[in-house]
């Protein structure tokens, strides 16, 4: 309709703005590829996976001192105070989904850049903070650009199609064990519980320096340039056609859940997603369930009277830091398995053993806090659990990017996002009140009584309500192939 209103000059400088986004285009497909290049891009998107995983775990890895510094007064209620003030950082998480679908107009470089760059720069401020307020601050910095997850975008329309479970696990992996770092950094300049802010200093120079190395390296995707081109190249009538067909819109939040909606395998993916978070409050607690687990056992032998200030100085610098040694290599370990796993035999056969592991890997973790056993087995069978539920997330997002048209694909894996939000919500509701007024000590038994149920709902849908996506073309998919 509007374009039958447009005066002549303004239909004039659209399409001259059409042509010059064109020619951008054309420019930027021509670019000539090395031999070497897809192994440079993996390395530089291996570097930006790392910061993503140091940003997105640092905090929940420094949980309890972050909790007993800023809420000191409030002792065993610091952990559930934390948490309550984590949903007031969900607002920020909000404005990253709307700002995600951009990726879907303006391409994928531009944002994989400025993610990097935002949350190498969240990590700088909560470094400087000396308040509460600064690292309320950092904190919905660092939740406002994570969601975004270009890289994980640029891994999928960059791999080939039969590696791109191992391309993408293999990347994982070693952003995984870049975690290492955070332990390393406790034991070198932590002597004290207090002095945790110090641990984020290097990650954020380290991420600011790789967004730099990015915009000076990295090209456009081809799949994205393809999307684009094709769509600036329609004629006015093809485009106000397929614009009123949410498949073929360039991005946007409510075209990509209204797309979802009308296909089945998309809507059943949201669902499973939403269920398997069910439990999503035991992947930021876990450091709690740690330290109390091992303070407790200490009160429990004779080793200190009471849980205080002296029992977790001695956790947080001994046993807790030892485990966080191992954190990230059972993550790693965990979540390579996967994309081995999804390529081979399929998606649904790999969400169903990360999801085993989860479970098998939780348990141990959290008797063996409780009793105290070695730490380096803790740590590992903590990172297993945590590594494994992502593991079983990133199968369901991995799904819906292979479930997608180019066109929204960015954008239907930002809506999975808010439905996602239903069970992280409930998870909540129903944990920080329990947390918060019986105290931190109960974190694993209310994680668990959370996150089995949740689990077992999602499996069952993926295997009853989804089909595999194994082997899908991710130029030529457009959504409709399961309905």
């Amino acid at each position: 309709m509007k374009t039958k209103t447009m005066t002549p000059e303004k239909l004039k400088k659209i399409q001259s703005k059409r042509e010059k986004e064109i020619i951008k285009w054309e420019k930027e497909k021509s670019r000539p590829k090395k031999s070497y290049y897809f192994a440079y891009l993996v390395f530089i998107i291996t570097l930006i996976y790392a910061t993503d995983e140091i940003a997105s775990q640092i905090g929940t890895l420094m949980e309890t001192e972050i909790a007993n510094d800023l809420f000191a007064k409030f002792g065993e209620s610091s952990v559930g105070l934390l948490n309550i003030l984590g949903i007031f950082v969900v607002p920020f998480q909000a404005l990253g989904l709307l700002y995600r679908p951009l990726a879907d107009r303006w391409g994928r470089k531009t944002f994989l850049i400025i993610n990097t760059f935002g949350m190498s720069l969240a990590l700088l401020v909560i470094f400087l903070s000396n308040n509460l307020f600064l690292y309320f601050v950092g904190a919905c910095l660092v939740q406002f650009f994570i969601p975004h997850d270009m890289h994980v975008v640029y891994i999928m329309e960059s791999s080939p199609t039969k590696h791109r479970g191992k391309v993408y696990s293999s990347i994982k992996f070693i952003a995984n064990m870049s975690v290492m770092l955070v332990p390393l950094l406790r034991r070198l300049l932590m002597t004290e519980a207090s002095e945790w802010r110090l641990v984020y200093f290097i990650p954020a120079v380290v991420g600011l320096i790789t967004s730099f190395i990015a915009l000076l390296t990295a090209r456009e995707t081809d799949s994205f340039i393809e999307s684009r081109l094709r769509y600036l190249r329609m004629t006015d009538e093809e485009r106000l056609a397929e614009q009123k067909n949410s498949q073929n819109s360039q991005g946007g939040l409510i075209p990509a859940l209204k797309f979802a909606m009308k296909h089945k395998q998309l809507r059943w993916l949201y669902i499973t997603s939403s269920l398997a978070n069910l439990g999503f409050i035991g992947t930021i607690n876990y450091q709690v369930i740690m330290s109390y687990g091992y303070a407790q056992n200490y009160v429990k032998e004779g080793l200190f009277a009471k849980l205080g200030e002296e029992v977790m100085n001695a956790v947080s610098v001994g046993p807790v830091t030892a485990a966080l040694f191992m954190f990230p290599v059972g993550c790693a370990v965990s979540q390579v398995i996967m994309g081995f796993i999804s390529d081979s035999k399929g998606r649904k056969a790999a969400a169903i053993t990360t999801a085993t592991n989860c479970l098998l890997a939780f348990i141990g973790f959290t008797v063996g806090s409780n009793m105290a056993l070695n730490p380096y087995i803790v740590g590992f069978l903590c990172g297993a659990f945590v590594g494994s539920f992502y593991s079983t997330n990133d199968v369901i997002i991995m799904m819906i990017g292979e479930s997608s048209p180019t066109n929204l694909r960015s954008s239907a894996m930002s809506a999975q996002f808010i439905v996602t939000a239903v069970g992280v919500a409930v998870s909540y509701v129903i944990g920080l009140p329990l947390i918060t007024f019986i105290g931190n000590s109960v974190t694993g038994i209310v994680s668990f009584a959370l996150l089995v149920p949740g689990f077992v709902a999602a499996l069952i849908t993926l295997i009853s309500k989804t089909h595999d996506t194994k082997g899908v073309d991710m130029d030529t998919v457009t959504g409709c192939e399961w309905d």
